[in-house]
C-alpha cells in the first residue's frame, strides 16, 4: 500500500490512483460521523421524496430533463448516490491540494476522495492529475454546495468545476437508460 509517496511520485504500472484510505487508513465507512456532522442523508434511507428538483429553465442539465430524472431514479433505486467534484491540477501543485483533501477528509470536511498518479496521468494520457472530493449523497444539494465552497475557500479552487454523479458511470449497464449521461464531460452541476 502507497502511503508515504505524494501523487506525483507514483508511477508504478497500474497504479492510476491514489484513494485518501490508501493516505488516511480510514475506509469509508468508518467516516460514519460526516452524516450527522453535516446532517447528511445516508444513501439507504434515501426515498422517492428526496429525488432532486430538476428546473430545465434554471439548470444547465447533461441531457433532456427526463433522461436527468431517470438517472436520479436509477440511482435511488440501487442507493448508488454518491458523486465528486473534478478538480485538475498540474504536477507543480497537485501534491499540495492533495494533502490538503486529505487533511478535510480526515477531519471530516470531505466524505472520501482520490488523485490520479503519475502513472494514472501517463496511462489515461492527461498532462494534469484529477482530484475526485466524493460526496455521499448528491440528492442533497447543500451538502454539494458546501463541499464546493469549502475547495474554493480553503483550497484556491477559484475556477469552474463540474460535479458527476456516480451513477452516470455504472460500468455502461444502464447506457440505455442514460444515454448520453455516460459521456465522460457529462456533469450534473457546474460552479
Amino acid at each position: 500500500m502507497v502511503i508515504d509517496r505524494a501523487p506525483t511520485e507514483i508511477d508504478e504500472a497500474g497504479w492510476h490512483w491514489l484513494r485518501v484510505k490508501h493516505v488516511t487508513g480510514f475506509p469509508r465507512n468508518a467516516r460514519d460521523g460526516y452524516f450527522p456532522r453535516h446532517s447528511v442523508t445516508r444513501p439507504a434511507a434515501t426515498t422517492a421524496a428526496d429525488l432532486p428538483p430538476i428546473d430545465a429553465e434554471r439548470e444547465s442539465l447533461p441531457a433532456d430533463a427526463g433522461t436527468v430524472a431517470d438517472a436520479d431514479r436509477l440511482a435511488l433505486e440501487t442507493t448508488y448516490l454518491s458523486g465528486k467534484w473534478l478538480v485538475e491540477r498540474p504536477s507543480e501543485t497537485v501534491d499540495d491540494l492533495w494533502n490538503a483533501v486529505v487533511e478535510d477528509v480526515a477531519a471530516e470536511q470531505f466524505w472520501d476522495a482520490k488523485v490520479s498518479t503519475r502513472a494514472g496521468c501517463e496511462a489515461f494520457g492527461e498532462a494534469d492529475h484529477a482530484v475526485l472530493v466524493f460526496t455521499p449523497n448528491y440528492f442533497d444539494r447543500e451538502d454539494i454546495d458546501r463541499v464546493r465552497r469549502r475547495l474554493r475557500d480553503a483550497h484556491g479552487v477559484t475556477e469552474e468545476i463540474r460535479y458527476r454523479p456516480d451513477v452516470y458511470t455504472l460500468d455502461g449497464i444502464h447506457e440505455g437508460t442514460l444515454g448520453e449521461l455516460t459521456d465522460t464531460e457529462s456533469a450534473r452541476f457546474s460552479a
